[in-house]
């Protein structure tokens, strides 16, 4: 794959965003901005929203993670069932009954302003470390592939890389995004049907659900140790609590939700949501199985991250693979980051400035304006440290993992709201939501060293759980 033909693809792909940035975004004011109008199409919310559910790392890692771990990622997967369908009986109706931009308000009406700006800033925090992170990837693979054939350096990949969201999001924000979405979305899933349909083709495979059925990668239920991290109750719980955090109260999905009409569309919009994540994931999963089979066939020395890239781009599965690979991934990685930089924006104008309680229009849209610019320059200014100051990729993974410790607070925060009707001591609780994670972090150290017990995914349970405890120790009588 030339570098010329990377160069139209990219110009090609974008200039379709543009358009569609163009169109959505006339005659757009904040409540454009921030909630489409509360008009956008149930089922195209739905359909986007499996992009940016997914993002450019699970596009890479997730096929990467069957060689070694079969299929037991699955196991979280359909946790995720679970976690969804209590975002869709109780998380949706709170929000609507509330009439929400930012679902953070309700912490706000629940406990007072200190909750309220605590969960925005756990918020804030966590989605520009995670969505810098994601950029910090593509924007390696788009300098690896193209960048340096002309001599660009880095920093003005990702100047680039964020220009280009700014440039379809600015104006339009989570209106433009609703469609951009569906677009971006539609090009991963053609881009893993290509390849599953070109490497089936090589491996000759005429039924792929035998083949990965009869296939020894292919183990999905873990039963037999409790002590691992792929444990079979760990994985489904963690996968229920992990989609109510990470979707249900996340200002970044959740903002796509309360863009529909009513709350009815809403809920119908998670319920196929639902369904099409929980198939796509076993396609991911799938193509997995015949990435690794196909690399140990052709005697390609690719693993985790890398397998996927390399078969695509370095292989033998032609020209128009590796294209729609690179389609693929950038659909992937574009579809989150967009929606996190217009919700990073909300939040921001909404929860810690509150321009739409202290000023007029004209003043709100400037504002929200200039803190769009502000959250793009720090999202470059993030993804440079991760590449000239830490430089090292294993380190840079850990504090993304270290961002979802952030959830925890939120997970506590909300529990104890909907089921209890305790009051805290408002003023304490930006210390509990600080002192969680810490103490999670601790348990999980010491129960790994001392009993060889690892909580995997389930530390956000924990986190939340310690939440939750401090919440009610510093209850207001």
């Amino acid at each position: 794959m030339q570098p010329a033909h990377i160069l139209f693809l990219i110009i090609g792909y974008f200039s379709v965003l543009i358009l569609i940035s163009y169109l959505t975004g006339k005659s757009a004011d904040n409540k454009t901005f921030f909630k489409a109008n509360s008009s956008s199409p149930w089922y195209l919310v739905a359909f986007g929203m499996i992009g940016a559910s997914l993002s450019g790392v699970t596009f890479i890692s997730v096929p990467g993670w069957v060689e070694a771990q079969g299929m037991s990622y699955f196991q979280m997967v359909l946790g995720y069932i679970v976690g969804y369908a209590v975002i869709g009986l109780v998380l949706l109706p709170l929000y609507y009954r509330l009439n929400l931009t930012s679902i953070y308000t309700y912490l706000e009406d629940r406990f007072g302003t200190y909750a309220y700006k605590t969960g925005a800033s756990f918020f804030l925090l966590s989605r520009t470390i995670g969505a810098a992170f994601r950029l910090f990837l593509v924007a390696n693979v788009l300098q690896l592939l193209l960048f340096d054939a002309y001599g660009i350096p880095f920093w003005v990949t990702v100047s680039i890389t964020i220009l280009l969201i700014w440039l379809y999001t600015f104006k339009g924000g989570i209106k433009t995004i609703v469609w951009t979405d569906t677009l971006q979305t539609l090009f991963m899933l053609i881009a893993v049907g290509v390849c599953i349909y070109t490497i089936s083709d090589e491996l000759q495979i005429t039924n792929i659900f035998s083949y990965v059925a009869e296939s020894e990668l292919s183990k999905t239920f873990f039963f037999e140790d409790v002590n691992t991290g792929n444990y079979f109750w760990k994985r489904f719980l963690a996968g229920a609590f992990i989609a109510i955090v990470m979707t249900g109260l996340d200002q970044d999905m959740m903002q796509k939700n309360l863009t529909c009409k009513s709350l009815e569309d809403a809920q119908k919009n998670m319920f196929w949501f639902t369904i099409v994540l929980v198939a796509v994931n076993f396609f991911f999963l799938a193509l997995g199985i015949l990435l690794t089979n196909y690399a140990q066939k052709n005697g390609i020395d690719a693993h985790k991250d890398q397998l996927f890239p390399i078969i695509a781009t370095k292989g033998t599965l032609g020209l128009a693979t590796a294209m729609f690979f690179l389609l693929g991934l950038i659909a992937a990685a574009y579809s989150s980051a967009d929606s996190a930089l217009t919700s990073l924006t909300t939040s921001f104008s909404i929860d810690i400035l509150e321009i739409d309680k202290q000023k007029s229009s004209k003043e709100q849209v400037q504002i929200r304006k200039k803190i769009h610019i502000l959250f793009s320059l720090i999202l470059i200014a993030i993804i440079l440290v991760f590449k000239y100051f830490i430089a090292d990729e294993s380190v840079i993974a850990k504090i993304f993992t270290f961002a979802n410790y952030t959830y925890g607070p939120l997970l506590g925060l909300y529990a104890f709201g909907l089921f209890t009707k305790l009051k805290v001591m408002d003023k304490a609780v930006p210390l509990i939501c600080i002192l969680a994670p810490l103490a999670t972090y601790a348990i999980n150290t010491a129960t790994l060293a001392s009993a060889g017990f690892d909580f995997g995914f389930s530390l956000l349970i924990l986190n939340g759980l310690i939440t939750f405890i401090g919440l009610y120790l510093f209850q207001r009588k």
